[in-house]
């Protein structure tokens, strides 16, 4: 007696799958979409026809795979969110460790002990930075304490998100890096010892400025007025309020606006402005890395007074 057809059908795809899994496929696979430029391709070819992207290892195919791995709107924002966070959370144990074993009491809004955030890699005026470079990348991730990581991160999720939309989370990556190590530059020649992402947060509303004079229009005036009178507000109370990073914000900002100058204001349009955005993403990656294994290493070195 035959089988039904949906017993067939059934039998049909085990077989299929045992073959795939013990002997190789004879016949032709399914095509698949480049991971630069997502052009259709054939299951057997090694390289894209259209952008020439490898389909085995590239940084395109590298970062799609990473992207899987993130919320699918806005990554870069939400890594940095968590890299803040989580950074924040050690500095705030660590101060808790020095200040029971000193008899010390900390503040109810999390302030971290400033031995604990010079170890961690805090913005040391430029004539005692000892060539550690990597400080004006570390700076960015930490903070003072929870009032600070607060405030930054209400920015951070406000505007942060709005650019990386419009330059791509390759590029924005890069962006939010440098223009932040620029304020920790300007910070440390003008010598400030500083934490915090609000040179980041100035270099990415720098930015925002210089898409807002680029483009015209009326909404493009309102969103300037309005950039404008956050950045008054922001260094009137920096002169108001002690302790506030005047240096570093300007820094971010002029950073920000320059950069903003620069590069296009949109997302990568073709191949060849995708593989360059890519390299730019990974390059500004391997240094937050090597950034990050310094400061573990001069952690790990520092004696906990000093």
């Amino acid at each position: 007696m035959p089988l039904p057809p949906r017993w067939r059908w059934k039998l049909d795809r085990l077989r299929e799958s045992l073959t795939g899994m013990f002997c190789s496929s004879q016949g032709e696979g399914r095509p698949r979409l480049c991971p630069a430029c997502s052009t259709l391709v054939g299951a057997t070819a090694t390289r894209c026809h259209e952008c020439g992207a490898s389909m085995t290892y590239s940084l395109a195919a590298a970062s799609k795979t990473l992207s899987g791995l993130l919320p699918s709107e806005s990554p870069v924002t939400y890594a940095i969110l968590g890299i803040n966070l989580l950074l924040f959370v050690v500095s705030l144990l660590a101060t808790m460790r020095v200040a029971g074993e000193s008899g010390q009491s900390i503040s109810l809004l999390g302030g971290i002990n400033g031995n604990v955030l010079d170890r961690m890699g805090a913005s040391r005026p430029i004539l005692v930075m000892d060539g550690e470079w990597w400080r004006l990348v570390m700076a960015s991730f930490l903070h003072g304490g929870l009032l600070h990581i607060g405030m930054n991160t209400w920015v951070l999720m406000d505007v942060g998100r709005q650019v990386e939309e419009v330059y791509g989370s390759a590029r924005y990556f890069f962006l939010y890096v440098v223009t932040g190590a620029a304020g920790f530059l300007l910070s440390a020649l003008t010598g400030h010892f500083s934490v915090g992402a609000s040179a980041s947060m100035m270099g990415l509303i720098g930015l925002m400025l210089a898409i807002t004079t680029r483009r015209g229009g009326a909404y493009m005036q309102m969103a300037r007025s309005q950039l404008i009178r956050w950045v008054v507000y922001i260094f009137v109370i920096g002169f108001m309020v002690r302790g506030i990073d005047n240096a570093a914000h300007l820094g971010g900002l002029a950073a920000g606006f320059g950069l903003g100058k620069v590069m296009a204001d949109r997302e990568p349009a073709d191949a060849t402005e995708r593989k360059r955005a890519y390299a730019l993403g990974w390059a500004t990656g391997l240094v937050v890395a090597g950034s990050f294994a310094a400061m573990l290493f001069h952690y790990f070195q520092a004696p906990p007074g000093g």
